[in-house]
């Protein structure tokens, strides 16, 4: 008779005596999920890698330190058959046959009863991938189909939106520097989902093309702002498109929380009892200094750095920030928001201890395809702003960190 193709099924193992032969290499990549599937697992073996030994060791599976015996898989569920020895493997399968215990085998698949697919997960859905050519079982080309797979759904690529009724909801997505590549796997999904986004000047704009034609897409700088302030008509539009029901992205360059007003969004969503998810992301501070080949922290150059926004003249009386503490630091200082200030802030601190000829580099649209940067000091910074006509966005770096970088002018 003709083999057919292995008909797909997913297992639950839940408290189900599960038995694993073998501690080795094959055991070691198995087993996690295993675990995970909450298996009671029997491992009969007389060694483990220590991989397999720590499970041991924390709880996670019982080991008996022997070598298989007839009567192992008794009651038994699912049993995986990966020995060094092929005349035991060869036994515990015909057990497994007899006791009518699904086995995998890792030393012969064709004489096992049951085969293990390339699986993955992402987003709650676990991808499980099975040759159907019983004659040219390709491991290599499943697991590189299970990739695939995983890595579109992971970043959005592959949409499959889903059907059933959905918690509405906001989340505040970091979206990193500005190079679309740069948005975390988990926003870029979240983005891939949405109904809604209301997007920041900053955010990476080339994610909005991919978008499909019913994903409403709001300029957050064009909402009407009538009588409210800016930020409160934001959090007004959050909160009206997810009171509709809808999945709201809230889409920010950078990381939310950095100089992002992301708390402010997340307070007026809680007060109004709309659900908040928030999904961190790459802060220009360290990740545009990096694109531009500045280490923000260097051995033997630089212990610390310290993150502060420029966007008030250090004699302003709004201004939070400690200039005259920050001029006596001997590490890394990164300015956001500070090209039309820098020149004050450069001022200030000469003025407080820190030396004229410090370097400073400033990159303008980090990371995107106009990146550039302009070096200077503290006593010629203000000159080449204006020589140069450095526009925001762009991350100031104060400190010799700026000439360690290959990219840097010494």
């Amino acid at each position: 008779m003709a083999e057919s193709p292995a008909y797909p099924v997913g297992l639950r193992l839940t408290a189900r005596r599960t038995v694993v032969l073998g501690g080795g290499q094959v055991a070691q990549r198995r087993l996690p999920a295993l675990i995970a599937a909450g298996a009671d697992i029997l491992l009969v073996s007389p060694t483990a890698t220590p991989s397999v030994e720590a499970m041991a060791d924390a709880g996670e599976i019982t080991w008996e330190r022997r070598r298989y015996e007839h009567g192992d898989l008794k009651d038994a569920w699912y049993a995986l058959i990966a020995t060094s020895d092929p005349d035991a493997n060869t036994a515990a399968s015909a057990e497994g046959e007899a006791h009518r215990v699904w086995c995998v085998r890792s030393d012969d698949a064709d004489a096992a009863t049951a085969l293990t697919p390339a699986t993955g997960r992402s987003a709650g859905v676990t991808v499980a991938v099975l040759t159907t050519d019983i004659h040219d079982r390709d491991p290599r080309r499943t697991a590189a189909i299970r990739d695939a797979l995983v890595e579109g759904l992971s970043d959005g690529t592959l949409v499959a939106r889903q059907h059933r009724t959905r918690t509405p909801g906001v989340a505040l997505v970091g979206g990193g520097p500005g190079d679309p590549d740069l948005i975390t796997v988990r926003g870029r999904r979240l983005l891939a989902e949405a109904d809604v986004v209301i997007a920041d000047r900053l955010g990476p704009r080339d994610l909005l093309d991919e978008l499909p034609s019913h994903v409403e897409v709001i300029d957050a700088a064009k909402i009407p702002y009538g009588r409210f302030m800016a930020q409160e008509a934001i959090n007004n539009a959050l909160i009206e498109h997810a009171k509709q029901g809808k999945s709201v992205v809230r889409l920010k360059g950078g990381d939310p929380f950095v100089f992002g007003r992301g708390m402010e969004e997340a307070q007026a969503l809680a007060e109004a009892g709309i659900s908040c998810t928030v999904v961190p992301g790459i802060s220009s501070s360290i990740s545009v200094p990096g694109a531009a080949g500045i280490p923000v922290t260097h051995r033997g150059v630089a212990h610390e750095f310290t993150v502060v926004s420029g966007h008030v003249a250090p004699d302003d009386e709004r201004s939070l920030v400690d200039w005259p503490s920050l001029a006596k630091l001997r590490g890394t200082l990164v300015i956001l928001m500070g090209v039309d200030k820098i020149g004050r802030i450069a001022e200030t601190l000469v003025a407080h201890g820190r030396a004229p000829e410090t370097p400073v580099a400033l990159i303008q649209e980090g990371t995107t395809a106009a990146q550039r940067r302009v070096d200077a000091t503290l006593s010629t910074v203000a000159a080449e702003v204006a020589a140069h006509e450095v526009k925001p966005p762009a991350v100031i770096v104060v400190g010799d960190v700026v000439n360690v970088g290959p990219d840097s002018p010494a």
